[in-house]
């Protein structure tokens, strides 16, 4: 019989898990024996929590499979909170397995380091970020704890929470099941497919709008052969930015008013919306409340549909996309298309001063002479960018925006795929969680950054520019890149700034940091429009 740490790890890679992420402590220092010693799954570890949180929720957005990350009792686990809430938020299946006392620990009577208010405030705290916990105390039962706690991670795409005794390690158990998946209701799924094409029948003007759960699901594809059936526009949210590349029916990504003028009026003006898997957060849809409304729309998110106002509870987003496949005629209104999305080429490689939207057309030139880079992103100016970018797999906190994300989610994307990612951070969330990247010389990893440094909370002032505090000291990053085992460039002109991509580009076994100078007070053209949409919003609303 295997032991429970082997029996864990046997079942996460048998449930999709390609590595661990982590940082090993006294409570979890016997599981981290046992990931080091059995090879079962290679394992990857950072400097700091949050970053093996996103980290993981990185490699489980890329790969598709489960994001692993390990931490100590108490003070590993807390650091962890908001990456697993953000996990949480934007719908990836991050597994957390945290160490914590053992039978003995709990039975002397003493506090216990690390420990908060009681013995259990770990779990207590972690139960509200994850959709599903297991305390592996007893042998008997661990197997299946962990195995429906695993297959909860994969059929609801959410975080989990396994809390790992360092006493229970050894203990002899048997193995974990993978649980068979849970399908929808044949008839409940045959009358909600039949009522969405009665629908998408009588609607004059209809549009599918798609967010992460199709990728989550691993049905882009699906999707995309739905859409060249039905003979739709399809456009993504922006948080589903990335989604269905190379998908011809793809207009491009819905930001309302501050995204291309096509795409707005295409979705603005349609009345029907076939929402799939998308997220209704203000990031989404601030700039157009009408199209969740649910007179306009068919929303299937969460293993559930909803039709106006019918709700069909337990429906699985492939087996309905399935469904819809099935029933899939052209629409009428075929011929009312809009072509896709074109993205600025062409940066002029002059002495002029750089703007963030001239990073967006640098790296559309090095993609066209080089391939595209899969890519992460770190709120801010930064991800506004991105949208200016050719459309290609991108990783980034659009609606929970939690800062930091970028540079540990850029190392997940590397360990995870072996593919070299391009990374797009502001200079505040570098000064978070940049330091991450002195992790890349250990594991061989190569990523090329961009950082945009206007010495600024940049995001922050152009909601508030009044304030002092947006104003950063420039701490010369470019500088410090040899240090910590990598490459580091300086540029102020669009000259530089192409120069230094094509050497990136030929620099290999070390990361590239390019640390482009801007203006403070100046944002990309996406950004502007959204801000000033968003401005407008809440103004209406107030009013």
């Amino acid at each position: 019989m295997p032991n429970l740490a082997t029996a864990l790890l046997q079942a996460l890679k048998d449930h999709g898990a390609r590595e661990i992420f982590g940082i090993p402590g006294d409570f979890v220092l016997p599981l981290f024996k046992v990931i080091e010693d059995s090879g079962i799954l290679p394992h990857f570890t950072l400097s700091h929590e949050p970053a093996v949180g996103f980290a993981a929720d990185a490699a489980a957005r890329y790969h598709l499979g489960l994001g692993v990350a390990v931490v100590t009792y108490g003070a590993g686990a807390f650091n962890l909170v908001n990456a697993v809430a953000g996990a949480y938020a934007e719908r990836s299946p991050v597994v957390v397995i945290a160490g914590a006392p053992g039978a003995r620990d709990r039975a002397a009577g003493f506090m216990l380091h690390h420990q908060a208010r009681t013995i259990d405030t770990q779990l207590a705290v972690l139960r509200e970020v994850t959709c599903d916990q297991a305390v592996l105390n007893d042998p008997a039962s661990a197997p299946a704890e962990i195995a429906r706690v695993l297959r909860s991670a994969r059929e609801r795409s959410l975080p989990v929470y396994i809390e790992f005794p360092r006493d229970m390690v050894a203990a002899q158990v048997g193995p974990v099941p993978v649980l068979p998946r849970r399908g929808a209701d044949p008839d409940a799924l045959a009358e909600c497919a039949d009522e969405i094409a009665a629908r998408l029948a009588k609607a004059k003007s209809p549009v599918i709008m798609v967010d992460v759960e199709i990728r989550r699901y691993g049905i882009e594809d699906r999707v995309a052969e739905l859409a060249h059936r039905l003979a739709l526009p399809v456009v993504t949210t922006f948080m589903g930015r990335g989604l269905l590349q190379g998908c011809d029916a793809l207009l491009g990504t819905y930001v309302g008013s501050a995204g291309a003028a096509d795409v707005s009026d295409v979705v603005d003006q349609a009345d029907l919306a076939l929402l799939l898997g998308v997220i209704l957060c203000d990031t989404n849809f601030a700039l157009s409340q009408q199209l969740a409304a649910p007179r306009h729309s068919v929303l299937a998110t969460d293993r559930t549909v909803r039709i106006g106002h019918h709700v069909y509870p337990d429906v699985p987003l492939d087996d309905l996309v399935e469904a819809l496949l099935q029933r899939a005629r052209a629409h009428p209104s075929a011929k009312r298309r809009v072509k896709p999305a074109s993205y600025q080429r062409g940066m002029p490689v002059d002495e002029e001063a750089i703007l963030p939207s001239d990073i967006a057309t640098a790296v559309n030139d090095l993609f066209d002479r080089h391939g595209v880079m899969p890519m992460t992103s770190d709120v801010g100016d930064c991800l506004f960018v991105a949208m200016e970018i050719e459309n290609t797999a991108l990783a980034a906190p659009g609606y929970y925006a939690g800062m930091g994300f970028g540079v540990p989610a850029g190392i997940g994307v590397a360990a995870a795929t072996g593919r070299r990612p391009l990374i797009l951070v502001g200079d505040g969330a570098f000064e978070m969680t940049g330091w991450e990247l002195g992790n890349c010389r250990r594991y061989g990893l190569d990523p090329i950054v961009i950082v945009f440094n206007n010495k600024s909370w940049e995001m922050l002032r152009v909601f508030q520019p009044e304030s002092a505090f947006n104003d950063l000291d420039d701490w010369h990053f470019a500088d410090i890149a040899a240090a910590i085992g990598g490459h580091g460039v300086r540029v102020s002109t669009r000259r530089e700034l192409a120069l230094a991509l094509e050497a990136a580009v030929g620099r290999r076994g070390m990361f590239s940091l390019i640390e482009v100078m801007l203006p403070r007070g100046v944002t990309s053209k996406t950004l502007e429009c959204f801000v000033a949409g968003f401005k407008a919003a809440r103004e209406r609303a107030s009013g």
